[in-house]
């Protein structure tokens, strides 16, 4: 497992990949499918617009709120919801080009800041945030142990955590990203959650609630490619992710078969 120290050395090469993308052929064409074929099948069948709105839910009154949107960029789908409603905001992000444009846009809201800095170095010294909403962030750190016990350190007493992460405990999945690692320009801080993962997590702080996604509906990708009606195949996968949100949320075994997981966490008292 990694240290602290191994980690922020991996971080230093990570921001200069997110201040220049520089990727390779392999990681382009995953790019490609994860951004472009998922993100259209998300959008279709209404997984995009769930998610978010049950984001803003689970945030609940921001305005008595301390929020830190961990590893932002330029800023993320609710990033600017939180900065104009939280009564302070902070984005923070390993790459300063992107926390420069960040800047420029949340400069109209009076309690909101951005910050290019490590989570995990000691230049970081703010804490106590009631909030903190990580979208595909989490998955970032190979070593799961020091990340929670970072999150813990930085959340006030009762602080909650919003997360948002791809999972590799699917089968097919699991395949796919085991071939493709060895060509993966961002291995090295690509980690999705496995079954251990999730299960530090559940034990470290109270899952509130929690969602799978694409699980069933992952193979509207290939229902997509019979001659059938969009029309057809947009209900069939509606009907599909309403069924791999619903048992996911109860059921272990549905949301391993998903790719995705949103989570909502509360720290656990001492």
């Amino acid at each position: 497992m990694k240290t602290t120290s191994e980690i922020l050395e991996i971080n230093k090469k990570q921001k200069e990949f997110y201040n220049h993308i520089r990727q390779n052929r392999m990681t382009r064409i995953w790019a490609k499918i994860r951004n472009g074929v998922l993100n259209r099948v998300r959008k279709n069948i209404g997984i995009h617009d769930q998610v978010y709105d049950l984001h803003k839910v689970w945030f609940g009154d921001l305005s008595d709120k301390k929020v830190l949107d961990l590893g932002c960029f330029s800023g993320n789908n609710l990033s600017f919801y939180l900065a104009e409603h939280s009564k302070s905001y902070l984005g923070i992000d390993l790459s300063d080009k992107a926390i420069s444009h960040l800047k420029e846009k949340i400069k109209k809201y009076p309690n909101a800041e951005a910050r290019a800095v490590d989570f995990l170095s000691d230049e970081f010294s703010e804490a106590d945030f009631d909030l903190i909403y990580a979208y595909g962030v989490l998955h970032h750190f190979p070593n799961v142990d020091v990340l929670i016990e970072r999150l813990n350190e930085k959340l006030s007493p009762n602080g909650a955590i919003i997360s948002y992460d791809p999972l590799q405990t699917s089968t097919p999945i699991w395949i796919l990203r085991t071939l493709y690692r060895p060509f993966q320009s961002d291995a090295a801080w690509e980690w999705p959650f496995t079954r251990r993962t999730y299960r530090k997590f559940a034990a470290s702080f109270r899952v509130i609630e929690r969602h799978g996604l694409l699980g069933k509906s992952k193979w509207i990708v290939l229902l997509n490619m019979l001659p059938l009606s969009q029309p057809f195949k947009n209900r069939t996968g509606r009907n599909w992710h309403q069924q791999d949100w619903k048992k996911s949320a109860i059921s272990d075994k549905d949301m391993f078969r998903c790719m995705h997981l949103t989570m909502w966490m509360q720290k656990q008292s001492r």
